[in-house]
């Protein structure tokens, strides 16, 4: 076991890097806090180093034991962390397509992780992000997953090809809009559906709009939209999958 004292040590810096997108851009890694998150990548494969400041809790061959200082400072949670996880990115996997969704542009990153656990708790086969929205591997993201982004492939993508190609396969193709909207009441489940969520702002875009075989709305009373999270849960919930 190996044993860093110091926050100015040269390991300790290139972790810190990995706060920051380019860091983990550059280097395919990401860090990950907590035991439950620490456990869930485990059992996924993907953990290369965990750092601790206390009495290891893990059979693992790469512990580094340090200090509640080295702690302090790659934590980004405010009451700090006992246990950090250094991460492999998760490598594209191969997914089903009875049921599918789609993320246009999702900017807050609590909603993407959010989204991420929800269809991991409803059966879904895959979430496919554009390009635009915003990156997997930040914290907040990881956090509001609670380990679900281990457990479903999640694949940055250009949706519109996606759109097609899935349409090509004979997946219905559902985006949600407010405009020219069926009622989900009227949305009947398919053998194999993909449904589109736009920017938490713009709605999904004209195109993807136009590209869809069905417009969906959620009906309601007094507000015309919802929180996208709370929007895609609703609609996960009623057309979930059967595994």
């Amino acid at each position: 076991m190996e044993r860093i004292d110091s926050t100015q040590n040269a390991r300790v810096k290139n972790w810190g890097r990995l706060h920051q997108k380019k860091g983990r851009d550059e280097t395919g890694l990401f860090l990950i806090e907590g035991m439950h998150l620490t456990e869930e990548a485990l059992k996924a494969g993907i953990v290369e180093t965990i750092i601790t400041d206390t009495e290891p809790a893990f059979a693992f061959e790469h512990i580094v034991l340090t200090t509640p200082a080295v702690m302090h400072k790659l934590s980004q949670n405010p009451s700090g962390a006992h246990v950090i996880a250094v991460c492999r990115q998760l490598k594209k996997q191969a997914a089903g397509n009875s049921r599918i969704l789609i993320l246009d542009d999702i900017q807050d990153p609590g909603n993407l992780g959010t989204l991420i656990r929800t269809a991991v708790s409803f059966s879904f086969d895959a979430v496919y992000c554009s390009e635009k929205t915003c990156d997997l591997y930040n914290e907040k993201v990881i956090r509001a997953t609670q380990g679900a982004l281990f457990a479903i492939p999640v694949i940055r993508t250009d949706v519109e090809k996606l759109t097609a190609e899935l349409q090509r396969q004979g997946v219905q193709v559902v985006a949600t809009t407010l405009q020219e909207a069926d009622p989900m009441s009227a949305v009947e489940a398919q053998p194999a559906m993909a449904f589109i969520l736009g920017n938490e702002g713009n709605g999904v875009r004209p195109s993807l709009q136009k590209a869809a075989d069905r417009r969906l709305k959620i009906e309601m009373n007094g507000f015309e939209s919802l929180n996208v999270a709370v929007a895609g849960g609703i609609i996960m919930y009623r057309y979930r999958g059967q595994k």
